[in-house]
């Protein structure tokens, strides 16, 4: 059976993600908005002009030109524009305003003839494109001014007187409040994509975080737990015949270290089958460290601590014991030592972590994938610590990590 993906809904079936923003701005289906059209306000719009301008013209009876077929066909172009607003919004803005300039300039009456100029410069503005509109009603306005203080001797009405300046004033003051208008809502509409932005950068974000904290995860129980699996390994079947008794006791360890294996394996993964639940077990830290040495033992390696084992805050503990495991982990695999030391100094709010074994290095390899000890340096780096790794003067190898004693985000 098919499953049905809910439009909104994450591909692998989460909940829906939520738009956080002012209803009618999410922008996620930009495409299938601007594919229909604003039918039902241009409509409404239109017969508001069409019977306003009625109302004006009855008021203004005398003192302006009657309505007529070609006023009446002047409105429904103005109107009818505005259908291609959301599309075209320089070319509407700008022919809404050169129809009501040719209305006025005919004689009409006044009246909302300049409401669509008013609705095309508001989309035109939050659209982007504030120039146009600026400039459009600009020259509406200063086509007003010429015609209805210095042309309107010469146009129809005949008689027609020029109007008072305070007139003017209170057309320039709604004229300025619409622009204004406008922009506000230009300004909190990119606010909000901005902010939509960062979050979306947030969330992609802390996603690769998480996959690579994973990724480190998994590599550094496996490749621990295989190295030793993989020593044990060889020493079953070296011993299968002539020592039975030793070659079961590496069969246990083997069976004890798949299990332990497993069991981290399946911590890492519940995190993902459940997002936002706690861990149901705790995450490893140094005082795991007896096991740990435990099982470098049975993979033939001797493990000295040197310095008391610290305690620190739990993202510098899971860090240190995975840091240590790795290193063991590395000695197992490439150096011919099986001895290996790690001393721990604890002073002045730093976790310094050494981890040495006195070589020579061979070429045997368990397996590994070689991302050791660039796991290791993404651990230090995420709680603002170094990690130094390299060969010493006498042969051997050594790793040392400085650590915060409590992590960043445990500092807030």
């Amino acid at each position: 059976m098919e499953e049905q993906h809910t439009p909104g809904a994450p591909a692998w079936g989460g909940p829906p993600r939520r738009w956080h923003g002012p209803p009618g701005w999410d922008r996620r289906h930009d495409e299938g908005r601007r594919a229909r059209w604003p039918w039902r306000s241009t409509l409404l719009l239109t017969a508001f002009v069409l019977i306003g301008s009625g109302f004006a013209a009855h008021a203004q009876h005398g003192d302006r030109l009657a309505l007529d077929p070609f006023s009446r066909a002047l409105l429904l172009v103005g109107s009818g524009l505005l259908l291609w607003r959301q599309r075209y919004p320089v070319f509407v803005v700008f022919g809404t305003a050169a129809v009501a300039l040719a209305y006025v300039a005919a004689g009409y009456p006044y009246g909302p003839v300049f409401l669509p100029v008013a609705v095309a410069c508001f989309s035109a503005v939050v659209a982007g494109h504030r120039r146009a509109a600026w400039t459009a009603v600009g020259l509406l306005w200063a086509g007003h001014l010429l015609v209805a203080h210095w042309l309107y001797r010469r146009l129809p009405p005949a008689g027609d007187r020029s109007p008072s300046w305070m007139q003017e004033i209170v057309i320039t003051t709604w004229v300025v409040a619409v622009v204004a208008l406008a922009e506000l809502v230009r300004v909190r509409r990119e606010q909000w994509s901005r902010e939509r932005a960062e979050r979306a950068q947030a969330a992609r974000r802390r996603a690769d975080e998480e996959r690579l904290r994973i990724a480190r995860e998994l590599h550094d129980v496996l490749a621990h737990s295989i190295s030793v699996i993989n020593v044990q390994a060889g020493v079953g079947l070296a011993l299968l015949d002539s020592d039975p008794e030793q070659a079961r006791t590496a069969l246990t360890t083997i069976k004890a270290a798949s299990k332990e294996a497993l069991g981290e394996v399946r911590q890492v993964l519940d995190t993902l089958r459940a997002p936002g639940e706690a861990p149901r077990a705790p995450a490893p830290g140094l005082d795991r460290l007896p096991e740990l040495v435990e099982q470098a033992a049975s993979a033939g390696l001797t493990v000295e601590i040197e310095g008391e084992v610290p305690a620190p805050a739990p993202g510098t503990d899971l860090a240190a014991f995975r840091i240590v495991q790795e290193a063991l982990t590395n000695v197992v695999r490439h150096s011919g030592s099986r001895r290996a030391r790690v001393r721990f100094d604890h002073a002045e709010g730093v976790l310094r972590l050494r981890i040495d074994d006195d070589g020579p290095a061979t070429r045997a390899d368990a397996g590994g994938s070689g991302n050791g000890l660039a796991g290791m340096r993404e651990r230090a780096a995420a709680l603002g610590g170094t990690i130094e790794a390299g060969p010493r003067d006498d042969g051997g190898f050594r790793v040392l990590a400085v650590l915060p004693w409590k992590a960043k985000e445990e500092n807030r």
